[in-house]
């Protein structure tokens, strides 16, 4: 298995690669609830859009796109939890730089959720 830039192994469950251990783990947790009855419509890699700031929209400028592109920021769940009737919004972090709480910040303001950190 690959590692990613903060060193945790990637692995593949129901072909399906994710970042770390802990979050396949958190997956297969889910499709227990989801099996269970306890929430629907589980998501994998809900995307977020980081659209506009005052009607300009927000770019991220690297190269290949000397103009930019659209900001997006993609969590790693979404389910509905029957028992609460609410949306949750889930992202399994082992470390929580300060460019993921900025991203997190944006979009729990923009879309007026909360992005629960496991």
């Amino acid at each position: 298995m690959s590692r990613n830039k903060y060193h945790s192994k990637k692995i593949v469950v129901d072909n399906v690669t994710f970042d770390s251990l802990r979050e396949a783990t958190r997956y297969m947790e889910l499709k227990q609830l989801f099996k269970a009855g306890k929430i629907g419509e589980p998501t994998l890699q809900p995307k977020f859009p980081m659209n506009t700031i005052d009607g300009r929209p927000i770019l991220i400028k690297s190269k290949g796109y000397p103009n930019g592109r659209h900001a997006t920021y993609f969590a790693d769940f979404r389910y509905f939890d029957i028992k609460t009737s609410r949306w949750v919004i889930e992202d399994v972090k082992g470390i929580d730089t300060p460019v993921s709480k900025l991203k997190r910040a944006i979009v729990e303001a923009q879309y007026l959720i909360e992005i629960k950190l496991l």
